[in-house]
């Protein structure tokens, strides 16, 4: 109860200094429509037709962003080390709380793959010749070093699954959460495709921050006639991925993993139909971002797709964050704010896309998805 007390009694302190029912821009331009997943039975498929467009909120930027009075308390706030050590222990505490009141087992998951053969992985795949950003070397999730530790790539997964839960509480499990939001990803890909790109095969395909590979799997089922790389900066994550992937079904052409940095891969020109950046820019300062998405377009083939999902301010469930979760929020994601002010429509339509489509893909997060001109 000590532990929690400073984090219950944030809203208060918080709200005095102003509303944090509010919005913000992004994606900040384009079309913003739900789709819905193809749903396993009838009773999936009535409710997620039931739950029509995702609502989107009616202003401009939340409060708790940039240079505003709320997001300056916060900022204060988070930057005294005592507190900001409690915030972080409450907010690892509320996430495996809430996973495992969800059928989660985080800490099993955990257990499973920390106790398995993964450390063999890390010297097969490590390019211990790459110089981590200074970026990437921050606290991230409530972990001091960030993704570069066993711990982080141990529980991604469960983490993961706890985000699909949160992001689509409608949903009667936790795999019709994931089902829906995975699913409703990789149609707003293939309906982009087939609009802008249908004479173009997807044949190749790159996942920029894969991490763990759950991205990268899903899309290696969708084509299963492609050759898929999964590409990360953590070679943690990376083990986990491949030693995962030994025990899935034999593909046609195995997942190759990559240990490189996104903002400079070092793979040819022009090599992929498709690039995904799934659930990455929230972690990215905004110099990042960029890098990314230029090297992005010189990596894809004119006629290529390119498709980003992460979390978006246009959602009205965001935008009505409690103050508290906004906080642990901020607390967890040191580039939150430079996210949330990227304007993702200019930097994509700067690199060099054409045919920018935001779509609302979950009550939480957007699906962008951009061509490279033929």
């Amino acid at each position: 109860m000590a532990l929690l007390w400073p984090i219950q009694n944030l809203s208060a302190v918080i709200s005095t200094s102003g509303n944090a029912t509010t919005a913000t821009s992004w994606p900040p331009r384009g079309r913003h429509w739900a789709v819905h997943a193809a749903a396993s039975d009838a009773t999936t498929a009535a409710a997620s037709v039931q739950m029509g467009e995702y609502e989107e909120g009616k202003l401009e930027r939340p409060k708790w962003v940039g240079e505003t009075p709320l997001s300056r308390l916060v900022q204060a706030l988070i930057s005294f080390k005592p507190l900001f050590s409690v915030l972080k222990l409450g907010s690892r505490r509320a996430l495996i709380s809430t996973a495992e009141k969800n059928n989660i087992p985080w800490r099993q998951m955990a257990k499973e793959i920390l106790e398995s053969e993964v450390y063999r992985e890390l010297d097969n795949i490590q390019n211990q010749s790459l110089v981590y950003p200074d970026y990437y070397l921050n606290p991230f999730h409530a972990y001091d070093e960030g993704n570069l530790t066993w711990l982080a790539a141990a529980e991604a997964e469960a983490a993961t699954m706890s985000i699909a839960r949160r992001a689509v509480p409608d949903a009667s499990s936790t795999q019709e959460a994931i089902k829906i939001l995975r699913g409703n990803w990789l149609r707003a890909i293939e309906q982009h495709h087939i609009q802008y790109s249908e004479s173009f095969v997807i044949n190749d395909i790159l996942d920029i921050g894969c991490s763990i590979g759950i991205s990268t799997r899903y899309l290696a089922d969708k084509y299963p006639t492609a050759k898929v790389t999964g590409l990360d900066l953590s070679p943690y994550f990376l083990a986990v991925a491949q030693n995962k992937e030994k025990s899935a079904p034999p593909r046609k052409f195995p997942i190759r993993w990559i240990h490189a940095n996104g903002e400079n891969t070092g793979l040819p020109s022009k090599s992929f139909n498709l690039v995904s950046i799934a659930f990455v820019f929230h972690e990215c300062p905004t110099r990042v971002i960029v890098n990314i998405v230029r090297e992005a377009f010189r990596l894809l083939r004119p006629g290529g797709t390119l498709a980003l999902i992460d979390s978006s301010m246009k959602s009205k469930v965001v935008q009505e964050l409690s103050p508290v979760l906004f906080t642990l929020y901020k607390c967890t994601e040191p580039f939150i704010d430079e996210f949330y002010l990227t304007d993702m429509d200019e930097t994509l339509r700067e690199a060099g896309f054409v045919n920018i489509t935001s779509i609302l893909t979950s009550p939480r997060h957007a699906t962008i998805t951009a061509t490279v001109p033929q």
